[in-house]
């Protein structure tokens, strides 16, 4: 009992690849031994190596099985060791996916896809634009970034980073340089403003330094650190108390219309706001305009310009990027991307 005992302690201190190897070499050996033992038996080598495993699984179809005394011996043998040994390989794959879950809930395992939208810094605000990331766009894949010690997210498209988002090592391994888009929510943690738009900025110039390329959104807490951020190159930013103010006041101005501007901001209800494709025939925006408006959209803006509705007859840009008003189904259908 002591010996197995101790056998089984210098199993388990070994590590997973050599496991592997000493269990794959003991069935080829095993299946060797059988056949030597009993060739008449088994007829050929495959046929002992099926005997085996299926002895090691505690199968025991009993097509095969070995006849004389020797065969027996080495048939106990089999049952204390091999048995024993599989079960330990069992284990070992367990335990192998038990870590890799463990690791994936704690942070610790690096992203390796592209096109992704990274999120930065955890809290309901986060919260709701990933559950409205994922609304606009059920397959787009998300990674979040911050320091807690657990993953705050559970969905199958979202995966967890845990650390300094403003260390490279951690933006390298949520993967920022193959990243779609970049978001930096202020990390409210900190009472202290200047100390919040301090940590924001120094996020955005991180990303800066590690992806250029990368388009990043962050919230400012303080109008007066804008100027700062356009130094850092950020490619949009949002003034957190401003923004729930202008919808606060645009609803007392004018009853009613906060629904349509709930819709213009968020996906998952009514129509929304999409970017389009210019096609060939369009020459002017009244081309446009009137080509879009019987596919059933409205065209409202070119990139940030929304007064192209007194300018219809000029031509087109070869750089315009032409916003309409329509719902998911007339997007999809005017983008050439509706299943049929």
């Amino acid at each position: 009992m002591h010996f197995v005992l101790r056998y089984v302690n210098q199993m388990l201190r070994l590590s997973n690849g050599l496991i592997a190897i000493l269990t794959v070499a003991f069935v080829l050996l095993c299946s060797l031994i059988a056949y030597w033992i009993e060739p008449d038996t088994f007829e050929t080598w495959f046929n002992s190596l099926y005997w085996v495993m299926t002895t090691m699984a505690t199968v025991g179809y009993g097509d095969y099985y070995m006849k004389t005394v020797p065969g027996k011996l080495f048939t106990i043998f089999l049952y204390l060791f091999g048995i024993g040994l599989l079960s330990l390989v069992i284990g070992k794959i367990i335990e192998a996916f038990s870590n890799v879950k463990l690791r994936r809930e704690t942070g610790k395992v690096n992203y390796r896809g592209s096109n992704h939208i990274v999120v930065i810094t955890w809290n309901k605000k986060a919260h709701s634009a990933v559950e409205e990331l994922i609304s606009s766009d059920p397959e787009l894949e998300i990674v979040i970034i911050d320091e807690n010690e657990k993953l705050p997210y559970d969905h199958k498209k979202v995966h967890y980073i845990s650390g300094d988002p403003a260390l490279e090592t951690t933006l390298e391994k949520a993967g920022l340089s193959k990243a779609r888009a970049a978001i930096i929510f202020a990390d409210e943690r900190s009472q202290d403003i200047s100390l919040v738009d301090g940590k924001t900025l120094l996020i955005a110039s991180s990303i800066e330094r590690l992806a250029p390329d990368v388009h990043t959104t962050a919230e400012i807490m303080s109008e007066k650190h804008i100027s700062n951020f356009r130094y850092v190159k950020v490619n949009d930013f949002i003034l957190s108390h401003d923004a729930v103010s202008n919808l606060v006041v645009r609803s007392a101005l004018n009853e009613g219309t906060i629904d349509l501007y709930m819709q213009l901001i968020s996906r998952q209800h009514g129509d929304d706001l999409y970017e389009v494709g210019r096609k060939p025939q369009w020459v002017t925006y009244h081309d446009a305009f009137l080509d879009l408006l019987q596919q059933g959209a409205t065209l409202i803006a070119d990139r940030n310009d929304l007064g192209i509705n007194r300018k219809l007859q000029e031509k087109i840009p070869a750089d315009a990027r032409l916003f309409v008003v329509c719902d998911p189904g007339t997007y999809l259908r005017i983008s050439g991307k509706e299943i049929l």
